[in-house]
């Protein structure tokens, strides 16, 4: 028997304007679409951002449904337009925000499951990390170099 040991580390910045400026330019464009998120139901507002490597920037912001499982995080929102407006670009910065109309969100607010599984499938294709920041509606800022720290043992075609 073995033991495996898998470490994550991230960078912490303690506000949104001790990151890089390309990071708060595009972070601003997040917390933009986060205001246009349609939340009804969890009141939980999500806006990302992505920055491509032709220079454009790709938003998206979370849809909800009465029928749960039928919306769609922001962070996916904006990578499949990304790879419906942009096929052959690769993704290098995913940022993310949210904030909730009920309780403060000060904490960093990481992707869900679903959109880790979403990032690594985009990262897989690419061959590329991508740059992944993520905070609440204000405060502390984390920044991962790749989906692989947030989700370590990925699922991906080489698993079929």
């Amino acid at each position: 028997m073995k033991e495996l040991t898998i470490q994550t580390v991230f960078t912490v910045y303690d506000a949104l304007d001790q990151t890089p400026r390309e990071v708060q330019a595009l972070m601003e464009k997040a917390i933009a679409a986060r205001n246009t998120a349609y939340a009804p139901y969890s009141r939980f507002r999500v806006g990302a951002a992505l920055l491509l490597d032709n220079g454009e920037v790709v938003v998206g912001s979370n849809q909800e449904n009465a029928a749960y499982p039928s919306g769609l995080c922001a962070e996916r929102v904006a990578i499949f337009q990304a790879g419906a407006l942009y096929p052959n670009a690769v993704i290098t910065t995913l940022v993310i925000t949210a904030a909730s109309e009920t309780n403060p969100t000060l904490s960093p607010i990481p992707p869900c499951g679903a959109c880790r599984q979403s990032i690594a499938e985009y990262e897989f294709r690419q061959d590329t990390p991508i740059a992944i920041y993520f905070m609440g509606e204000k405060g502390v800022v984390y920044q991962s170099e790749s989906i692989a720290n947030l989700l370590p043992l990925t699922f991906d075609k080489t698993s079929l």
